[in-house]
């Protein structure tokens, strides 16, 4: 069984374009006819989850380049079959046209949904390639687990958007198709370096793309330079440690500096306090129980500002919430373990299915 609402775009055969039936058909199929006529310029919007939504202008080439550098990564070629579930509207979803276009592959597209498997049939469906949001990840696994099959068939599945919980990380071990998580963004257009989530390969660690060049500033946040950015230096404010001393390739993500928690003086980076909450709550609950959560810090007369754990839906008791905190004690100091737990019934999200902190703070406040 597949989905009644989707169109497959062979680019080796423009003429057979199926009539979109949907808005949404209509807009991919619009972008794919202007890339076919040559367009030299696109707009695309950034998702908001780091600041303000901006437009932002990439050229054919930069889109090309990061295509190509794809395809050399993960072996794609002409003639896969790449499953398009991304919101075509922001540059992940985008890109996943280009790569059907530039590549020569197959593409089904299907509207951005929860669980873009849920209709397709194990037995008659092969994809080699798609990117999904950790979201769609963890539906997929949780939901309708008869769907790994499908999976593990592909040549390549990206995760990106947002950071993949540990315990997501443990549950897609069972996906024998390698799992990269991806880092980039629109000014990037799209990744620039990967870090596989599974298999023998796994790594704590994103290494870049070939040809791209990275550094640090003196605040230790991440600069990069590669064809898919015109060769202009992108300035990022994603806190990394670079792990090779000459031509840096590989890197750790600590954070963004501007999410930086002062509390009583220290500096607390609340992307590595979040990382030890999963990883605790998941050695306590089921990987699916492990609620969505952050840190966040909020105004405090004694500290400046206080450390608290930011939870979704549910709470923790307080015993496995003193464990969270003896865990971030233990590994970060005392001042960046959680003094607080907030609970609210949903998360602010931004159009692409991040979680929009600073939106969910100031409701809360």
């Amino acid at each position: 069984m597949v989905p009644n609402s989707l169109m497959i775009l062979n680019p080796s055969f423009p003429d057979l374009w199926p009539v979109p039936s949907t808005p949404y058909e209509a807009e991919a199929l619009a972008f794919c006819q202007a890339w076919q006529r040559g367009k030299a310029t696109f707009v695309l919007q950034t998702s908001g989850s780091t600041g303000t939504p901006k437009s932002i202008i990439l050229t054919r080439s930069q889109m090309q380049a990061s295509a190509q550098l794809t395809a050399n990564t993960l072996g794609l070629r002409a003639g896969d079959k790449a499953l398009v579930c991304l919101n075509i509207r922001y540059v992940a979803g985008i890109m996943m046209l280009v790569r059907g276009l530039e590549i020569g592959m197959e593409m089904t597209i299907v509207e951005p949904s929860g669980n873009p498997l849920t209709a397709f049939d194990p037995a008659d469906t092969h994809f080699e390639f798609m990117a999904v949001v950790p979201l769609q990840l963890q539906s997929i696994l949780e939901n309708t687990p008869e769907k790994v099959p499908i999976l593990s068939g592909m040549k390549a599945i990206l995760v990106g958007g947002a950071a993949t919980s540990p315990a997501l990380e443990q549950a897609l071990q069972v996906i024998n198709a390698p799992v990269f998580s991806t880092y980039g963004m629109t000014e990037t257009v799209s990744h620039i370096a990967l870090r596989r989530l599974n298999g023998p390969g796994r790594s704590d660690a994103f290494r870049a793309l070939d040809g791209v060049v990275l550094g640090t500033d003196e605040r230790g946040c991440l600069t990069i330079l590669a064809a898919a950015t015109n060769f202009e230096l992108i300035q990022t404010n994603d806190v990394v440690e670079l792990l090779d001393t000459d031509n840096p390739q590989r890197f750790r993500l600590l954070g963004r500096a501007d999410t930086v928690i002062n509390s009583g003086g220290v500096k607390v980076q609340p992307e590595q306090v979040e990382q030890i909450v999963q990883q605790t709550l998941a050695q306590q609950l089921a990987p699916q129980s492990v609620p969505r959560l952050f840190i966040a810090g909020i105004p405090d007369e004694r500290l400046g500002q206080k450390v608290v754990l930011v939870i979704e839906q549910k709470t923790i008791p307080e015993s496995q919430f003193e464990t969270v905190r003896m865990a971030v004690g233990k590994a970060l100091g005392a001042y960046a373990a959680p003094k607080q737990m907030l609970v609210v019934n949903a998360f602010a999200e931004t159009p692409t299915g991040k979680i929009d902190r600073n939106t969910t703070m100031a409701q809360i406040r």
